[in-house]
């Protein structure tokens, strides 16, 4: 199994997620983060007076994937979210060594 982790732009969760779906992933898990990359954050001015932003709200989907599935999920983020441009976003995988349902202990695959 593994963990598929991809850090994206928020306003392509939809397009990701749907895509997902269409490719059999059942379940995911988002959450909204903050962070940077090389872009290294902007400035803004907000009542005439100039900030820096430097950690830039990004949305966090993790997924944990039988490992035939994966390439097929990576194909679909990479679709949905990328640009071409800087700031679209990592995925990054890990490998998972198990998976337990708290429900009925079950446990492997079976248990995604």
């Amino acid at each position: 199994m593994t963990k598929v982790e991809a850090v994206i732009q928020n306003s392509k969760v939809e397009a990701v997620k749907n895509a997902l779906q269409e490719v059999g992933v059942e379940g995911m898990t988002v959450v909204e983060v903050r962070g940077h990359g090389r872009q290294q954050g902007h400035t803004e001015v907000y009542r005439g007076r100039e900030y820096s932003v430097d950690l830039i709200p990004k949305t966090k989907l993790e997924v944990v994937l039988p490992d035939p599935m994966v390439e097929k999920a990576v194909q679909a983020i990479l679709g949905a979210a990328g640009s071409g441009k800087i700031g679209d976003g990592k995925i990054f995988l890990s490998r998972v060594d198990e998976a337990i349902r708290i429900r009925n202990d079950e446990r492997g695959e079976g248990a995604l």
